[in-house]
């Protein structure tokens, strides 16, 4: 199973937290699930609350265009960003957009 899957102008993408990270960054592998890594702490939704502001900017998106599917109290998570304005250059070559 890939990482991420198009429906229609939706990306899903199934990824997996690491909060207490030195920096804010991606790490993508082509099969395997993608690994977020943020700076803030696993506590009262914080990391969740970072993670979206995350993607928002990563993706050219309102945070309001990114929903949290699953994965709301662990570390693997789904979400969907509606409608990306652009992909991050480390997943460019990666995440295909089918046409249309």
């Amino acid at each position: 199973m890939n990482w991420y899957r198009w429906d229609n102008e939706k990306l899903i993408l199934s990824l997996l937290v690491q909060p207490r990270a030195s920096r804010d960054e991606f790490v993508v592998a082509p099969d395997s699930i993608c690994r977020v890594r943020l700076t803030a702490p696993p506590v009262d939704g914080r990391a969740n609350a970072h993670l979206v502001a995350f993607l928002a900017q990563a993706f050219g998106v309102k945070s309001s265009a990114i929903d949290l599917i699953s994965g709301v109290k662990g570390r693997r998570k789904v979400v969907c960003i509606h409608k990306p304005i652009k992909i991050p250059e480390l997943m460019r070559l990666l995440i295909q957009k089918p046409d249309s």
